[in-house]
């Protein structure tokens, strides 16, 4: 079974900082694109950022200059440090990854479970 385990998040006040980590196990052949979403309560979902295999990363318009994605491939782990954390990233924070089980196999999307992260002002 395969699994992407978030930790990391917490309540902090505004301007602070906080680092979420992602760690995916399980029968996993290669993981492709890792990335972070996050979900407001009353919002849809929304990309926050991604980082290919390669290291090419891609960020929301208001995370630039505040948030670094981060990964290590041995170790099939992603990480996001966020700093000059605002209220308005309060949000569950959800871990997602392309997997492939077996080299023949398509690639799977897989979530975690999420993590909250509370901005106080």
């Amino acid at each position: 079974q395969v699994q992407l385990v978030e930790s990391g998040g917490g309540l902090v006040q505004a301007g602070g900082s906080l680092r979420l980590s992602c760690a995916a196990s399980g029968s996993i052949f290669s993981t492709n694109v890792m990335g972070w979403y996050r979900q407001a309560p009353g919002k849809q979902r929304e990309l926050v950022a991604t980082i290919t295999s390669g290291g090419s990363t891609n960020y929301a318009d208001s995370v630039k200059g505040r948030f670094t994605i981060s990964r290590d491939n041995a170790k099939k782990m992603v990480a996001l440090q966020m700093n000059s954390l605002k209220p308005e990233d309060t949000a569950v924070y959800y871990c997602n990854a392309e997997i492939k089980r077996r080299p023949w196999n398509s690639w799977e999307t897989k979530w975690g479970q999420g993590t909250q992260v509370t901005v106080s002002s």
